[in-house]
């Protein structure tokens, strides 16, 4: 692949920049948003600080909600997730899984979608230059995949592992740092999430969409009336945790929250999408018109204004008690099994 196709068409993270790209929408955003980022950089430095580790407290909940620095999203999100502690109890384990005879199986169903991961992200579709992920990218799935026999591998994986090696690059040993950040994501965070049947993310696709029967009973029952399927809607939300899916800043705003608060922010992010969509979502006559809206509202205004995107999360979603969360999951199991 052409370096010219590169050059001065990706953004920060090294994705490139279609034809029909909003130049004029971008740099009103950035021109709000650096300010944001300069406070919130100089707000962390001034209570966390340099330190090699970060604790959970109610103000670093505060601040992860606000936006974590990029430069210290690596060392917060490792610390306040768990994964850094599971990786020091075990030192050896991420070597020994990439030493160990690979399933050839699990093999051939990576290297099925290693190719398909960000193919317009420069770190990925351009495999000739030295800061190709692709290698790293099979090399934790592999991992990820011996590690976890009964999950394997899933489709989504990918594109989790992917842009937290895009994250983490820059880090000391970050291929073990992934490793343990996507391990503790399955296991810890989102269990079940990734089981072969997906039956926990199918159950939260039924969630959500009671939690929008109670937050918006009128969007709720319009698409109802549409024919709509909760799972061809947000499955992709859940599977990829928005990646690929969202703009990447709001993506990496929202796992900023994910690791410190756990598999409810999902849920707020869902919301979200869906209730700054209202007027037009109640104008939709037909289940296509739905879905071709849904894909729309992902990469619109809306959900490029990452800190606006945050602040209606927790402002105009309001409450969402893990009490009634889970009461809904159970009464939801029936449909699912």
């Amino acid at each position: 692949m052409s370096e010219k196709r590169f050059e001065n068409q990706e953004d920060g993270y090294g994705f490139v920049r279609p034809n029909d790209f909003d130049h004029t929408v971008y740099n009103e955003f950035t021109s709000s948003y650096l300010p944001v980022l300069t406070r919130r950089a100089s707000r962390w430095q001034q209570v966390v600080g340099n330190k090699a580790t970060v604790t959970k407290s109610a103000t670093v909940k505060r601040f992860c909600r606000k936006g974590i620095p990029s430069a210290e999203r690596p060392t917060a999100w490792l610390h306040l997730s768990g994964a850094y502690d599971r990786m020091k109890s075990n030192p050896h384990l991420f070597q020994q899984m990439l030493d160990m005879e690979h399933n050839k199986e699990l093999v051939d169903t990576i290297n099925m979608d290693i190719h398909r991961t960000f193919p317009d992200n420069k770190h990925f579709a351009d495999t000739r230059a030295a800061t190709n992920l692709r290698k790293p990218l099979f090399n934790i799935l592999i991992a990820i995949g011996h590690r976890n026999r009964t999950i394997g591998y899933c489709q989504g994986m990918n594109f989790v592992v992917g842009l937290l090696l895009l994250v983490m690059k820059s880090e000391d040993n970050y291929e073990e740092k992934v490793f343990w950040l996507m391990d503790t994501l399955i296991n810890n965070i989102l269990p079940d999430y990734y089981h072969p049947d997906m039956h926990a993310v199918k159950l939260d696709q039924e969630v959500l969409g009671e939690l929008v029967r109670w937050k918006a009973p009128d969007i709720y029952h319009h698409l109802e009336t549409q024919g709509l399927s909760w799972c061809l809607i947000g499955m992709k939300w859940f599977i990829c945790l928005f990646a690929d899916v969202l703009p990447v800043d709001t993506v990496l705003r929202i796992w900023d929250c994910l690791f410190y608060e756990g598999p409810k922010i999902l849920m707020r992010a869902s919301l979200v999408i869906v209730l700054n969509n209202k007027d037009r979502i109640l104008k939709t006559t037909d289940f296509s018109q739905v879905t071709d809206l849904f894909k729309e509202t992902v990469v619109g205004q809306e959900s490029l204004h990452c800190h606006q995107f945050l602040n209606s999360m927790f402002k105009s979603i309001g409450s969402l008690p893990t009490a009634r969360i889970n009461k809904i999951r159970r009464l939801c199991e029936s449909k699912v099994s």
